[in-house]
């Protein structure tokens, strides 16, 4: 009776952290097109998909990023009106951007770069502020 519980109990874990791995391994992509309200023309696609960045370097023009974890990294391009936001959706600096960040990627296509135009970051960052005091201390005569 208890080796019964005990493998029903396994069995259930077993399959909640399968369902787990399946969940954070799919790949989300969204695609949507503005048209121009006058003649009807497709203006802009912007395609968003979800990853994790796998290379940032500030002194560059992209971050590498990987849709799932089977996939190669993808070099994406920035410009200076790329903007990046935290979960609750605050802008921040690129200084929070680090390798192994989960993200979702707003981007378009302009000829064969592909230009990131937002970067949602999944985890919330963590930024220390590094302050150093110095006390002298002088005896009078």
């Amino acid at each position: 009776m208890k080796q019964t519980r005990l493998i029903k109990i396994l069995v259930a874990a077993v399959a909640c952290a399968a369902a787990l791995g399946m969940a954070l391994a799919q790949e989300t992509t969204t695609t949507t097109t503005t048209t121009d309200p006058v003649t009807g023309a497709a203006q802009q696609t912007t395609v968003t998909t979800a990853g994790t960045i796998t290379a940032y370097t500030p002194d560059s023009d992209y971050i590498m990023f990987r849709t799932s974890a089977e996939a190669a990294p993808v070099r994406y391009y920035y410009t200076k009106d790329t903007t990046i936001l935290d979960p609750e959706g605050h802008t921040v600096t690129w200084s929070a951007v680090h390798p192994d960040a989960p993200a979702t990627v707003y981007y378009t296509n302009v000829g064969d770069r592909v230009v990131v135009r937002k970067v949602v970051l999944s985890q919330p960052t963590t930024i220390y502020k590094k302050e150093q005091t110095t006390t002298t201390t002088t005896k009078e005569p």
